[in-house]
């Protein structure tokens, strides 16, 4: 049998905010599988074990470029370390900067993109610069380049911690609201995909594994059992599929976003969300713990 270890049951603990015992005992059960201890905790105590998981802890803004035509766009995430630097007006130019080049120049990967020129140099010693004089890392974490087969509508929250961009086919001469409502509707709701065919199978196959589950837990019969996993699983894809979710400025609380697209003559051909440190880890420093730490080691260095 695996060890569960502490630090095991404090990582379990953190990414679903379940009481340490239950971390212990889904880790215990899971033989020590973090991903399946998850699993057998949101059987047990529902959606509270995953709520966690959408912390963003990594700092940095989302630089974005439309064409003025709409045609043409780019959405680049740079990190830096402290909420302070990702206010600095240059930190915010090099982000905006980046994605400009993104879009002009069609950059391969992130490597492509640094060298390419900026400011009298590159990219690359632009930001090798700032970190010098700001002193604190950055880095480009991931960009993307939209060519549109409609037009391109953008919408940026939260300091530029959130940004997206939506693509919208056809549609009203609104002078692109609807795409603007659409694009913050994301912004919002934070779709996985537009419609079920881009949702992950793995996530499917989670889902329905634990429907079954909880239904059996609950003393279900075992022939009802897949019926009620499809419906769990239909259900998840309304709340992660662009197309399936409740349009966030519904008046009457029911149009999706389906319904709203199909009252305009319109569609979406894709679009993109970024969330500033989506699943990157940040460290978090205990300060009592620190300073205890750093007078233990000046009373050490006095003896």
């Amino acid at each position: 049998m695996a060890e569960i270890t502490a630090s095991m049951v404090k990582e379990l603990r953190e990414k679903t905010d379940a009481p340490m015992m239950e971390c212990k005992k889904a880790l215990t059960e899971a033989a020590g599988d973090m991903a399946k201890a998850e699993e057998v905790l949101r059987v047990k105590l529902g959606n509270k074990a995953s709520k966690a998981a959408a912390r963003i802890a990594a700092e940095g803004v989302v630089g974005m470029y439309l064409s003025a035509d709409g045609k043409l766009g780019a959405v680049v995430e740079v990190n830096s370390e402290t909420d302070f630097v990702a206010k600095n007006d240059e930190f915010i130019a090099l982000a905006k900067g980046c994605a400009e080049l993104v879009a002009t120049k069609n950059p391969a990967d992130v490597a492509a993109l640094s060298a390419l020129p900026m400011a009298g140099g590159t990219v690359e010693s632009t930001r090798a610069a700032l970190v010098g004089k700001i002193g604190e890392n950055m880095a480009i974490r991931r960009f993307v380049r939209i060519e549109a087969k409609g037009k391109l509508a953008s919408y940026v929250h939260g300091g530029s911690k959130i940004g997206v961009v939506v693509d919208v086919v056809g549609g009203p001469d609104d002078n692109g609201q609807l795409g603007k409502d659409i694009a913050m509707h994301i912004a919002a709701s934070k779709p996985k995909a537009l419609d079920s065919s881009g949702v992950p199978a793995e996530l499917l196959d989670t889902e329905r594994r634990i429907a079954v589950e909880k239904a059996r837990e609950a003393g279900k019969p075992e022939a009802m059992l897949e019926k009620i996993a499809e419906g769990t699983v239909q259900k998840y894809l309304k709340d992660v599929t662009l197309l399936g979710q409740v349009f966030v400025k519904a008046e009457d609380g029911k149009q999706t976003i389906e319904q709203l697209l199909k009252s305009k003559g319109a569609s979406i051909a894709g679009f993109t969300l970024y969330v500033v440190g989506e699943g990157i880890e940040k460290k978090v420093n205990d300060f009592a713990a620190e300073v205890a730490e750093q007078a233990a080691a000046a009373a050490a260095a006095k003896k």
